[in-house]
């Protein structure tokens, strides 16, 4: 049983954690950063511990401060949110050492599942289409040469994380080469492993992703698929479920080979298994496992009812899955991301003190933030500021709320993207239905003008 839990995270993700562990009954211990020690979830777990200062590289990437953190508290167990520790195996390791419950998949699943380049031998082994990839040569001629012979574009990832570090598009082989110099050293920064590998870059794709949930013990369910396919440079925007527009065969062929390496894997937890769907080909490709909860849950969440956090907590103590043929997905939903960024400035990040914040309401719109007025958004984490998510029976119905909701935010004090927000859930090409990865950087954005917001 689970009576204290570490929440191992900072952000909208802690607060989330936080709530979902109240309904639970359970405890909570927020452990903070310096700059985090005024946060919400601060304020709103039982207990906060400072764990070190505002680098997040020596507070929440801390394995040692944060595993002495819940065994000083008295913790049964950690969650790890998502980013920083969530999909590093040396946590989990660290709790099963401690006898602490670890929050998430076996460390196993952590290793196999987590890898990119792990994981994509694993969908092979399972007939999963994957895309056309190599891993670098001992020299640079060969790696051009086996590169190039997979054809250009090509892109350069980081084969453990995620979340776009590590990522760089190519066309060229001189770009090649700098983009895994480049992309080796960000990844041994961000993951403590640089290695990389080089993909097929497919210019007509989509980002479909499928949710699961696995007991541990080979069990695994569904809880449909997400559209995340508006993305600024690796980056989601705009989520949404179901995907719309997939032929009924390739959405339960996804959801086929999402179960099948959830299976394989014995996963427990949540989890997401990422596709990329070739538009112009009607074919898709494997492309990782995020070994994780997602920041995009809640629009599987509004269409399922099925809370995906307190499923976490609930299998992480050995409780039963729900049955496949009980989970009903009703309605469209859609979740866009606020940043405290300038998109008129190359999305730069602007942090500063929060004088007003007012969140909109309404039965089919939900916020997950953690912002209050007077809060100081630090320059060193992640911008993400809230998640607005808007549900109807059908998508023009879910993005009509949405743009809804997004007429009702107030916030001053920081540039936000808010515009551009509102902009993209009521543009024409976007809601008339769906688009590619590349639909925001090369359609949308050359011609979107920014509006005038009030941010003093």
């Amino acid at each position: 049983m689970i009576n204290r839990l570490l929440v191992a995270n900072r952000g909208e993700i802690a607060v989330r954690i936080i709530r979902a562990a109240f309904d639970e009954g359970i405890e909570t211990v927020a452990v903070t950063s310096q700059a985090d020690r005024d946060s919400l979830p601060a304020k709103l777990a039982d207990r906060a511990v400072v764990i070190g200062p505002a680098s997040a590289g020596r507070s929440y990437l801390d394995v040692t401060a944060v595993v002495s953190a819940a065994l000083a508290t008295g913790c049964d167990a950690i969650h790890p949110g998502y980013g920083f520790l969530s999909e590093q195996p040396a946590l989990a390791n660290a709790c099963a050492e401690n006898d602490l419950v670890f929050v998430g998949p076996s460390v196993d699943s952590l290793v196999r599942g987590g890898d990119k380049t792990a994981s994509r031998e694993l969908a092979k082994s399972l007939g999963i289409p994957v895309s056309e990839a190599v891993e670098p040569a001992a020299d640079q001629t060969s790696t051009v040469e086996l590169a190039a012979a997979l054809g250009y574009p090509l892109i350069v990832k980081a084969a453990a994380g995620g979340g776009g570090r590590g990522m760089t598009l190519v066309h060229t082989d001189d770009e090649l080469l700098a983009a895994i110099e480049r992309g080796t050293r960000e990844a041994q920064e961000a993951f403590g492993d640089g290695r990389v590998f080089v993909e097929r870059f497919v210019t007509s794709g989509r980002h479909v992703e499928v949710q699961i949930l696995g007991d541990g013990r080979g069990g695994v369910v569904h809880l449909g698929e997400r559209d995340c396919s508006v993305q600024r440079r690796y980056q989601k925007v705009v989520e949404e479920a179901p995907a719309s527009g997939l032929p009924g065969g390739l959405r339960t062929r996804l959801h086929e080979s999402a179960v099948a390496l959830g299976r394989e894997l014995r996963y427990l937890g949540a989890g997401t298994v990422e596709f990329l769907v070739d538009v112009e080909r009607g074919s898709y490709f494997f492309l990782e496992i995020n070994t994780r909860v997602q920041v995009e849950h809640p629009v599987t969440e509004m269409l399922t009812g099925i809370d995906i956090v307190r499923a976490q907590l609930r299998l992480a103590q050995g409780g039963p899955l729900p049955a496949q043929a009980d989970i009903e997905l009703t309605g469209h939903a859609v979740e866009v991301r606020l940043t405290s960024e300038d998109p008129s400035r190359s999305f730069l990040p602007t942090p500063g003190r929060v004088t007003e914040w007012v969140a909109p309401q309404g039965s089919d719109v939900r916020v997950d933030t953690h912002l209050f007025p007077g809060y100081v958004v630090p320059p060193y984490y992640d911008s993400l500021l809230a998640k607005i998510i808007a549900r109807g029976a059908t998508r023009e119905e879910a993005f009509a709320t949405s743009a809804r909701a997004l007429r009702h935010v107030r916030v001053k004090g920081v540039q936000t993207n808010l515009g551009l927000l509102a902009d993209l859930v009521t543009d024409p090409d976007f809601t008339a239905g769906p688009v590619t990865t590349r639909w925001l950087e090369t359609a949308f954005m050359p011609s979107w003008k920014p509006r005038e917001e009030p941010h003093g």
